[in-house]
């Protein structure tokens, strides 16, 4: 297999909502939900870096595609990483996204290994980590 990621979806329980948040609060561009012809299509979907795409899909749609009991979320079972360039970037990203509704697990502040993080969940409990880390390069 090669390991590569074209889609990251996150299930979520208000689609307006979260679309709201991560267009209208982070500003990041989508043509909206799209599929609401389908019983369990609707989505919305939003470009990232490297040709990435993040889908948001409510997580009932997700259970009914996927015969999976729908139950409550885990925040801790999944973090997204958002790497910026900056310890500065780091605090700016957060101000935006806690502007935005996003609540703040945990202040930026330097990390144990060299770099400077902070946390946030987005409206629908999705942990997000925005980070400067000066040896990212060296990782990959």
């Amino acid at each position: 297999m090669n390991p590569h990621l074209t889609v990251l979806t996150l299930g979520v329980d208000d689609l307006e909502r979260a679309v709201a948040f991560y267009r209208d609060g982070l500003g990041w561009a989508t043509k909206g939900i799209v599929g609401q012809e389908f019983e369990w299509g609707a989505a919305a979907f939003f470009n990232l870096a490297g040709g990435l795409k993040l889908a948001l899909w409510p997580r009932r749609s997700m259970a009914a595609e996927t015969g999976l009991q729908w139950g409550p979320p885990d925040p801790t079972a999944l973090a997204l990483g958002h790497n910026v360039a900056s310890t500065a970037a780091v605090d700016e990203v957060l101000r935006q996204a806690a502007a935005a509704g996003a609540q703040i697990c945990k202040s930026a502040g330097p990390t144990f290994w060299g770099g400077y993080a902070g946390w946030f969940q987005d409206p629908d409990g999705h942990l997000w980590e925005v980070v400067y880390n000066p040896h990212l390069a060296a990782l990959g």
